[in-house]
């Protein structure tokens, strides 16, 4: 059918395919789809308690997302531990296998470390070097898997001012100034006295300012 142009043509232009934007490409995230490949990344951490004669050593094997590109992310796939003691193998094996199971499951598993930790022994807990309180095995557990967290960015540090810092380290000196003149001793990390803070399970709560507040993560009971 023929058109009739009445009109000057007083422009024009040709008309172009439009330009295609290319997409990200989608970030690889946990799900259970995802099949175990041949190699994974493992850690180990050698845990000594108290409760038992021999050491316990969990390993923790990472599958690793978004290979060689700026999302690359280390996420928990399995967990396996082994000690040379069997009285505690039916409990520890059915607990590696749920945890692995919520590992391949994806999403958040970072929940699994709070969940470990708030478990306590009937039969009472053990301090650990440097005046730490397990309230369990279990809980060391989930300690374990708090640092491993960290160590792979899942669990970023809530790191403290530098006032704050300062003011936590000259209050400690202070503090363990004043008792070392009332009753010296050396052997102690934190002042004689210190309670047990429920934050960071350490022997570090002093009384300070009015107060009540943790040497160690700084937490108190003021706000």
């Amino acid at each position: 059918m023929a058109l009739k142009i009445s009109k000057n043509i007083v422009g024009y232009s040709i008309k172009k395919k439009p330009t295609l934007v290319p997409e990200e490409p989608t970030q690889e995230i946990m799900h259970e789809e995802i099949q175990r490949p041949d190699e994974l990344r493992g850690y180990t951490y050698k845990i000594k308690t108290p409760l038992s004669d021999h050491a316990m050593y969990i390993t923790i094997n990472n599958i690793v997302l978004n290979l060689n590109t700026e999302h690359e992310q280390e996420y928990p796939f399995e967990i396996f531990i082994n000690s040379k003691n069997m009285d505690q193998f039916q409990w520890i094996l059915a607990l590696t296998r749920v945890l692995s199971s919520v590992f391949r499951k994806g999403g958040d598993a970072t929940f699994l470390v709070e969940e470990l930790k708030q478990v306590f022994d009937p039969q009472g807990g053990y301090f650990k070097k440097g005046g730490r309180f397990m309230p369990s095995m279990v809980a060391e557990i989930g300690d374990v898997l708090d640092r491993h967290m960290r160590r792979i960015g899942l669990i970023k540090d809530e790191a403290l001012s530098e006032e704050h810092t300062a003011l936590l380290a000259e209050k400690r000196q202070a503090a363990t100034n004043k008792a070392a003149e009332e009753e010296p001793d050396d052997s102690e990390e934190y002042p004689p006295g210190a309670q047990l803070c429920a934050k960071c399970m350490t022997t570090a709560m002093i009384l300070m300012d009015g107060c009540m507040t943790c040497l160690s993560c700084g937490d108190s009971k003021c706000g």
